[in-house]
């Protein structure tokens, strides 16, 4: 079956660069030539054609685990050894391939991003056609193979009564928010890795009434919302004269001359937690993820992670900010058996000593209750 496969393709590109035929008809010609030379099978036919379409149009033996719904991350760690997660656990997958054919795919996949991976960059996040991240890293930074990391999203936006059917989210937690997302409440999203921060910010951003208009910044496109009026920006990396990078930082800024009604920055990581600060202490109402393991660490690390700006940056006007304008940490967890759930609802306060402090509203019972 490999050999057929390899030889229908070599076929079938030849035709279409000789013949300047379509991939449909350079395929019906090149499956013709093999029928005349060999006896093959009607689902040997189909299982050929459907493999040359992936592979000349689409992502290779990829690209069933991408159109398979679900599926909701592909990694590879070697070409032969490729892993998938559905519902949140984890499986191998019999596939494999070789390692051109994979530094191959990868090519494809980035021709249409503007992104490079060479020596000299190393690391690649980008945004596929369907909305998937890919994140990429190559050796020497790796040991031995090329690490690839796709990311998928739901193709539909889910808003707040898709999570409650789910369970995800109880109905009161969900009312809760809904009202704090109306009135220009601050939100940060919390949770660790695959807890599903970004479905439930695309959520809680599509509770904004549909005359406010929504900026959203991040490194890679992930938010998915059905708000007539929002525009999605992401960074860029330099090219290779090493000009023409645009950072979170710089987006925010952009962002904050586009007349928002609400700022969203995907995942606050490092300094541009501090330009968001400021911008929402300017009475701009906005949003945010953040990987924490709890709603209390998330106020710790928001409180923290300004600091990365510069040595002039004073942890007491960084605590003034996030206790400004910081109202809700509203926390993400994941289950051994892959499911998700809003684990934590907390309001922004001060202690005794006026630091923000996480202050757990009493929606835990109801929530494990529905979980």
């Amino acid at each position: 079956m490999t050999n057929l496969l390899q030889s229908v393709s070599a076929r079938t590109r030849q035709f279409i660069l000789d013949d300047k035929l379509t991939v449909e008809s350079a395929i019906d010609k090149a499956m013709d030539e093999v029928i005349e030379k060999s006896q093959i099978t009607l689902p040997e036919e189909s299982q050929v054609r459907e493999a040359l379409v992936h592979s000349i149009q689409g992502f290779g033996v990829l690209q069933n685990l991408l159109d398979d719904e679900g599926v909701e991350e592909i990694w590879i760690n070697s070409p032969n050894e490729i892993r998938i997660a559905r519902n949140g656990v984890a499986e191998v997958v019999s596939v494999s391939m070789t390692a051109s054919e994979l530094a191959s795919l990868v090519e494809r996949m980035l021709r249409s991003t503007g992104r490079r991976l060479d020596r000299s960059t190393p690391f690649v996040d980008a945004s596929l056609a369907d909305g998937s991240r890919l994140h990429v890293v190559i050796p020497e930074i790796t040991r031995d193979h090329w690490a690839i990391n796709i990311r998928k999203f739901p193709r539909k936006a889910l808003l707040l009564s898709d999570l409650v059917l789910r369970g995800a989210i109880g109905i009161d937690e969900a009312l809760f928010l809904s009202e704090a997302v109306r009135a220009g409440k601050n939100i940060l999203v919390s949770g660790g890795t695959h807890t599903g921060k970004t479905t439930l910010l695309s959520a809680l951003l599509a509770e904004v009434p549909d005359e406010m208009r929504v900026v959203s910044v991040e490194e890679t496109f992930e938010l998915n919302l059905p708000n007539r009026d929002w525009v999605a920006m992401q960074t860029r990396q330099a090219n290779l004269e090493g000009v023409g990078e645009v950072t979170l930082r710089r987006l925010i800024k952009e962002a904050l001359r586009m007349r928002p009604n609400r700022l969203v920055v995907g995942e606050v990581r490092e300094a541009e937690s501090l330009d968001l600060l400021i911008a929402l202490n300017s009475g701009m109402p906005g949003a945010c993820t953040i990987h924490a393991n709890s709603a209390a660490e998330a106020v710790l690390k928001i409180r923290t992670l300004p600091l990365l700006a510069g040595q002039n940056i004073a942890t007491e006007f960084v605590d003034q900010a996030v206790a400004s304008c910081i109202d809700l940490v509203v926390h993400c967890s994941i289950s051994a058996d892959g499911f998700r759930r809003v684990a934590e609802i907390a309001e922004v306060g001060r202690d005794s000593g006026s630091k923000p402090v996480a202050k757990l509203l009493p929606f835990d019972q109801v929530c494990d209750e529905v979980a």
